[in-house]
């Protein structure tokens, strides 16, 4: 009986010492593979189609990191569900720094609040490397309205409860928040027409005075500024836009809170080692100070906007998340 009983303690002492030994080695190897990365193309997913706002800062990262990197980043666009299937495949990819995702403000902190039942939360499911750019908004008006800016448009729809109309891309997206945070808070009403996209359907309709205003970055609203038939009310972003210097912004037309335009991030599934991590951290930081970079991005109305740190992103995207679910609650706008 002692001798079974020794066989039986040898036997569990071997095979926690080769459990052991093996965690040790995979985590070895996994720690050199960390230290080599990447040792071959990367996948860069961005949320929405060919040609809108992420699509152009992606196509702008797209050499540079790859050039950087040493390896080919490979842009995969992935559309639907206003960037939630985007958000679903980066969090879904193994965490090995070869998936990363180039997160919008829309899918990276206004959805968790629009779609509740939506499984992932970005905050919680994904690794914020940094801010890599802002494409400004604003708020543009067809030349037959009266007003010059926010406040005269303001005064001009007081006088016209409920017959003015604005261009939105749907109920989730920033801008119609946007206008919904404006009429809250200015007491005006204006009546919504959906559009399937700002930059296009929603800035037509404006050009043909089907809407009085809408909101679009400003490098959509800057041809039809110069030929006279658009008209800046205000810029969304922290500091008027270098294209329309005398604009001012939506602070200065009182309303602080709305400060951020169309911004992008890099993101990596949670679970990414944190080598990898400061790898792209240094890496992206780099590419976004390259003189290139920075004139293409201008050049389409963008300018860079980086996070000191992963840390830094983090809190931002908490507040970030944290201001558009008060909105989204006092709107009363939930989706599916």
């Amino acid at each position: 009986m002692k001798s079974i009983l020794q066989c039986i303690t040898l036997f569990t002492v071997c095979l926690f010492s080769a459990v052991t030994v093996q965690a040790q080695s995979g985590a070895t190897r996994s720690e050199a593979s960390a230290q080599n990365y990447p040792v071959r193309a990367v996948r860069m997913i961005v949320t929405f189609g060919v040609g809108g706002a992420s699509d152009f800062v992606a196509r702008i990262l797209q050499p540079k990191l790859s050039d950087a990197l040493g390896q080919q980043v490979v842009v995969d666009n992935r559309v639907g569900a206003e960037g939630n299937i985007g958000v679903e495949i980066a969090v879904r990819a193994a965490p090995d720094g070869y998936t990363i995702l180039l997160g919008h403000v829309s899918p990276m902190t206004v959805n968790p609040s629009v779609y509740p039942k939506f499984p992932y939360r970005p905050v919680r499911d994904l690794i914020g490397i940094t801010l890599v750019s802002d494409l400004p908004g604003a708020m543009a008006a067809h030349p037959s309205v009266p007003a010059a800016t926010v406040t005269e448009f303001i005064e001009y729809a007081k006088s016209r409860p409920g017959k003015l109309n604005f261009g939105s891309v749907g109920p989730a997206s920033p801008s119609t928040l946007a206008f919904g945070f404006l009429m809250r808070k200015s007491g005006i009403k204006l009546v919504e027409i959906p559009y399937k996209g700002g930059a296009g359907p929603a800035t037509i309709a404006a050009l043909g005075g089907e809407v009085a205003v809408t909101m679009a970055t400003v490098a959509s609203f800057i041809p039809h500024v110069k030929s006279g038939k658009l008209k800046v009310l205000a810029v969304i972003s922290p500091k008027r836009a270098a294209q329309l210097p005398d604009t001012p912004t939506m602070a200065e037309s009182g309303f602080p809170e709305l400060t951020t335009g169309s911004w992008q991030g890099i993101y990596v599934p949670a679970g990414t080692p944190q080598s990898i991590v400061k790898k792209l951290y240094s890496v992206i930081i780099k590419v976004m100070n390259d003189p290139w970079v920075i004139e293409r991005l201008a050049y389409g109305g963008g300018e860079v906007m980086t996070s000191k740190s992963p840390a830094e992103l983090a809190a931002f995207m908490k507040s970030q998340t944290e201001f558009w679910a008060a909105i989204v609650k006092d709107l009363g706008v939930a989706m599916e």
